[in-house]
């Protein structure tokens, strides 16, 4: 099974999707996971999974934001400009 570590920045719809499926009403302390990345930096992320992959979204204000107006976009009709899907094989 692949991990791949994810920024807010690139997020897509379909791991958006997982997000709030997973955390309907928001993700606290007890769902995050910390760890070092190859630069030896302090990562904090939250695990979504797929069939084949563990995608580790890295934490943060815009997080939440990104999932909370996600959330209320699934309500009403989508008037933004869609999300590009961005190459997740790379880590951060």
């Amino acid at each position: 099974m692949k991990r791949i570590i994810v920024d807010y920045q690139k997020l897509n719809k379909d791991i958006l999707n997982l997000l709030v499926e997973k955390f309907p009403d928001g993700y606290d302390d007890d769902h995050i996971i910390s760890f070092r990345n190859a630069h030896n930096d302090l990562i904090e992320a939250v695990e979504v999974k797929t069939e084949d992959t563990i995608y580790l979204v890295k934490v943060g204000t815009y997080l939440a934001k990104a999932m909370a107006d996600f959330g209320d976009e699934e309500d009403t009709p989508n008037t933004s400009p869609p999300v590009p899907d961005a190459n997740f094989d790379q880590e951060e």
